[in-house]
């Protein structure tokens, strides 16, 4: 529990512009919109993730519900919102599945995509990229 924790206090510091504390700058959370921002955004991204036939054999047992209401929770609490992700960490989550680079990489494209999409400004799209990026060593695992 304590790693999730520290998981997410990363990559919310990884996403604070400038040398402004998470407390004094307006966050990432309520740059993009809140959280019927964010609703939309993961909406709309495992659309793309779900057609995408390399990815969505990933998602072939899963409970999408659920799962978009994690994913909702872990970015709302990652960009600066409030704290409401409760799942495992993201080497835990991913242990089971054989993801590659290659994997990893699609699935952030589609992010991006998503983003841009939504019209989300250009320097908020690179803060989620490099909040997402370092991920990967978690995540991919062949």
């Amino acid at each position: 529990m304590e790693k999730q924790k520290q998981e997410v206090r990363i990559f919310e510091r990884s996403i604070m512009s400038g040398s402004a504390s998470a407390k004094s700058a307006k966050s990432l959370f309520d740059k993009l919109g809140g959280t019927k921002s964010i609703e939309a955004v993961v909406d709309e991204f495992y659309k793309r993730v779900l057609a995408d036939t390399e990815l969505k054999p990933f998602f072939a047992k899963n409970n999408m519900t659920w799962l978009r209401m994690r994913q909702v929770q872990f970015f709302t609490q990652a960009l600066g919102g409030p704290a409401l992700y409760k799942g495992k960490g993201m080497k835990e989550a991913h242990a089971k599945m054989t993801i590659g680079q290659h994997h990893f990489d699609l699935v952030a494209m589609h992010l991006v995509d998503t983003l841009k999409s939504l019209s989300v400004a250009q320097a908020e799209i690179d803060a989620v990229v490099s909040a997402v990026a370092p991920l990967a060593k978690d995540i991919v695992s062949k």
